[in-house]
């Protein structure tokens, strides 16, 4: 597994139920200084096993920029404050990004 020194900067994925329940939590991670940035994208389909069902639903997609250092903070509140038992919550490594870019989350994210 990498750590902070390979990969400082990660891209979160979370999905919401409703557009009202992300954009609540995005502020709230953003306010906390979890988050640089969160992008809400409407009209994600997820097929999914769950309770050994196939089950579909239409959800919101976050996708977050913050530091990898930050990670378990924001997994934490994230748990306190979603609505599902189980979010998705997954990061993903920022590989490479515009220098100014990464200065910017580095300013938004403590």
């Amino acid at each position: 597994m990498a750590n902070d020194e390979d990969y400082p900067y990660i891209v979160v994925l979370i999905t919401f139920p409703s557009e009202a329940e992300a954009r609540k939590i995005t502020r709230v991670l953003v306010k906390e200084n979890l988050l640089a940035c969160g992008n809400i994208i409407s009209g994600v389909t997820s097929i999914y096993r769950w309770e050994g069902k196939i089950a579909e639903a239409v959800e919101i997609l976050m996708v977050g920029k913050t530091r990898r250092e930050v990670f378990l903070r924001l997994e934490a509140r994230v748990k306190a404050l979603h609505p599902y038992r189980v979010p998705e919550i997954i990061a993903l490594p920022l590989v490479e990004a515009y220098s100014p870019y990464l200065s910017w989350i580095d300013e938004s994210v403590r």
